[in-house]
């Protein structure tokens, strides 16, 4: 995802809500973050199963380049991305995922990603760290992360935008992705450095799969782990965390930086997944993610969640934030695709329209998950 640029200010106080009843009382909330720490266990035990697919995907593709297995690779990369999407919910209040110290999100979403930073693009044949074999003679796990970031946010050397642009390239088509040959991967094929192409490629797949397995372990189970930690501190704070994550997801990022940035600009390369052309699955599944964690439930595995808090205490106000959350994910779905196209015209035009509905969707969305922070005694401020 995009670096962020923005904080989440956020404040929690435990209040009494009608007649005297706690909203957090133990024997409610107590079971709603248990169910919280599980579910973001299984969606992340999901992302690494599916990143550890993409590795092997990437590994037969790198020892035998052809097209059928590149893409092979490329389907892989897609399925690879809805669990990661669902996962986002989890963010934004200092977890595994990104806390200011260790956290690896900047590793491994982060966007948007200038491509001549990696590798040859249109117009610059020589461009990139693949191609800069006299300053980097040799390609490695440290150097990659040593590089991502490096004298600025789009300067993107990992993750799952630089793995795309690698199997997918530029996308310069009005009507699908972006169309790298294989042979851009074989030695003496149609790109230089390809044995170097091939190694970053490996590399890139390599510390995905390491980066997010190293989150996962600290939302495992019976394990002495940020997830115990979750589990035992105060109820009111673990909930202002699952709220902090909702809203800033919901709002400043999705609607904001993923879809407001790109409708503004009318601008490709402010999508999310601009060489997949997988954008709107990306906001499908952050959407899905959010109303994954309200209702706590991951797949087929379903439990308590946040709403069982609420409809406690405002059972009109439940109802309508689950009306809301439905209707954002409605609303993308809705976006005809590809989305950089639906980005473009008038805003009179249909994909501009339906774009449109969809940020305003998740605005409300977001206003609406404040008052459920205030009904259940949590003061939300979102930036």
């Amino acid at each position: 995802m995009k670096k962020l640029g923005w904080m989440a200010l956020v404040a929690g106080a435990l209040a009494s809500t009608g007649c005297g009843t706690d909203p957090l009382e133990e024997s409610r909330a107590q079971p709603v973050v248990e169910r919280y720490a599980a579910l973001v266990n299984e969606n992340y035990t999901d992302a690494v199963t599916k990143a550890k697919e993409l590795q092997t995907a990437v590994n037969v593709f790198v020892a035998d380049p052809t097209e059928a297995k590149l893409t092979a690779a490329r389907n892989a990369w897609l399925a690879s991305r809805p669990s990661y999407g669902q996962s986002e919910a989890f963010r934004f209040y200092g977890g595994p995922i990104d806390n200011e110290d260790t956290g690896p999100e900047g590793r491994i979403n982060a966007w948007p990603l200038d491509e001549a930073y990696i590798d040859s693009v249109e117009g610059a044949p020589e461009a990139g760290i693949i191609n800069a074999t006299s300053e980097y003679p040799t390609l490695t796990e440290e150097l990659l992360i040593s590089l991502n970031e490096r004298d600025g946010e789009t300067n993107i050397a990992t993750g799952y935008h630089a793995i795309e642009f690698l199997l997918w390239g530029q996308d310069r088509s009005t009507t699908g992705p972006g169309n790298r040959p294989a042979s851009d991967f074989e030695d003496g094929g149609t790109a230089p450095n390809a044995a170097r192409r091939r190694e970053y490629l490996k590399l890139a797949t390599d510390l995905l799969v390491k980066d997010l397995e190293s989150v996962k372990a600290q939302w495992a189970p019976g394990a002495s782990n940020y997830a115990k930690e979750f589990s035992a501190q105060e109820l009111e704070e673990s909930v202002l965390a699952m709220l902090t994550g909702l809203g800033s997801l919901s709002g400043a990022e999705l609607s904001g930086e993923r879809m407001t940035v790109a409708y503004d600009n009318k601008d490709q390369e402010d999508e999310h997944s601009c060489f997949s052309d997988n954008t709107k699955a990306d906001l499908y599944a952050n959407a899905l993610g959010i109303q994954n964690v309200y209702l706590g439930r991951y797949g087929s595995q379903d439990g308590k969640g946040l709403d069982e808090l609420v409809a406690a205490v405002d059972p009109k106000l439940d109802e309508e934030l689950k009306k809301r959350l439905q209707a954002s994910i409605d609303a993308i779905q809705a976006i005809p695709g590809p989305f950089d196209q639906a980005i473009l015209g008038a805003d009179n035009s249909e994909g501009r329209q339906k774009v449109k509905a969809a940020i305003e969707a998740l605005e409300a969305q977001t206003e609406t998950l404040v008052d459920v922070a205030t009904a259940l005694g949590i003061t939300l401020n979102l930036e």
